[in-house]
């Protein structure tokens, strides 16, 4: 899939490199932006090691990205959003951030910069570099899904004109931005890598405390702020009407950022669930459960690789979905990752008015209690995993981001 790329390794440094420090920044926002940043820096830094480089990377990210070393900006982790009137309350922050931003690529001997996902504030960056630094190299990681929406994925790439090279993470990614001209290599989704180190079933059960015969449903309804509004409702009613199924049913709650700790711990009151939120632990809670129900993002595909069945939704703000169908033809063959993976229907998902707490109920407990349909999904699990690459998804596209380094 790989197109015109290079071979980097510590063998063969960029010329320049000896005593000579590159200056990264790297563009990325929401809770999962975060995460993907904290995995690419990791390899950028065992990979410039390798070769004998010194790296500074500043960057716009989270407290991931920040543990990694790099030097953040701003915070982005909780600055995103899907829809029109949902974008409204971050705008203003947002601006502030891409400001300063702009300001640190004018003013700073930057020498590459890598976007990764969080499409608009990143389009406006790329845009700006093109303008008035039009021979700083950009590398796009994880670009935005053009290649799913519609009717965009049958005309121009919006990031066509800004970015030097393409690292694609999905199959059909890849051949969208070749067909588009542009520089693409296919390195695979960097969750392959991260699912090296995940727990097991079995630990994770024994590690919080879960018995072995315990029917239990991990819930993840919110990353974004507007997640708590439109979908935390439909999710937790959907868990009320499984508990009134499965009276000894036992809900957990991974808690993706601590600010909606406050408002999680009340709905989970207020709809008298038997759930235990739990922070920092997100992988043991989806490795333990047997049913996963979560809105619609990379959240989806880290629960297929663990093996555990799920139910994907997504609401947007009446307003704004209709604004989106009317007058921006949006039209998307599926949402959720692990059925983007190869465009077939592998597990069963909801968008706006068909995210309603019974549908979601009745898909859950057709995937609890039904064995052949909770086969058939876990065959379509592997199915998916064999087309999202190999082990070392990082480190290729780490690789691929210094050999784009500029000689001195």
């Amino acid at each position: 899939m790989a197109s015109d790329s290079k071979t980097f390794s510590s063998e063969t440094p960029p010329p320049g490199s000896t005593h000579r420090t590159y200056r990264l920044f790297i563009s990325t926002g929401e809770v999962s932006g975060d995460l993907q940043g904290s995995l690419l820096i990791t390899a950028l830094q065992r990979q410039a090691e390798r070769a004998g480089i010194e790296l500074e990377i500043l960057a716009l990210g989270g407290d991931r990205m920040a543990a990694t070393g790099a030097q953040l900006l701003g915070n982005t982790s909780a600055i995103g959003s899907l829809g029109l009137l949902e974008a409204l309350p971050h705008m203003w922050p947002t601006f502030q951030i891409q400001r300063q931003a702009k300001r640190l690529l004018r003013e700073q001997a930057i020498d590459l910069v890598v976007l990764i996902d969080y499409f608009g504030p990143n389009l406006s960056i790329g845009k700006y570099i093109r303008r008035h630094l039009p021979k700083m190299p950009v590398v796009y990681y994880i670009a935005p899904q053009e290649w799913v929406w519609s009717p965009m994925a049958q005309g121009k790439s919006q990031i066509s004109g800004i970015a030097d090279q393409i690292l694609a993470i999905f199959p059909e990614e890849a051949r969208y931005y070749q067909k588009q001209g542009m520089k693409v290599t296919w390195v695979g989704h960097p969750l392959i890598d991260r699912m090296q180190s995940a727990p097991s079933r079995e630990q994770s059960r024994a590690a919080l405390g879960i018995a072995p015969d315990q029917k239990t449903i991990a819930l993840l309804p919110a990353s974004r702020s507007q997640e708590l509004k439109y979908l935390l409702p439909v999710i937790f009613q959907a868990a009320q009407q499984i508990q009134k199924t499965l009276p000894d049913v036992q809900f957990w709650v991974p808690l993706s950022l601590e600010v909606y700790r406050q408002p999680i711990e009340q709905a989970i009151q207020d709809y008298e669930l038997q759930a235990t939120l739990v922070s920092g632990r997100s992988q043991e809670v989806i490795a333990a459960a047997d049913l996963a129900i979560s809105k619609s993002g990379t959240a989806n595909l880290e629960i297929a690789l663990l093996n555990v069945p799920q139910v994907v939704l997504y609401r947007l703000n009446g307003f704004s979905y209709w604004i989106a169908q009317t007058f921006f033809k949006f039209s998307i063959p599926f949402m959720s990752p692990p059925n983007l993976v190869e465009m077939k229907p592998i597990v069963p998902e909801f968008l706006q008015e068909q995210a309603t707490p019974d549908n979601i109920a009745q898909a859950a407990l057709d995937l609890l209690l039904n064995p052949d349909r909770r086969q058939k999904t876990l065959e379509g699990y592997q199915e998916m995993r064999r087309a999202l690459g190999e082990v070392g998804v990082c480190d290729r596209a780490a690789q691929e981001i210094l050999t784009m380094l500029p000689s001195r």
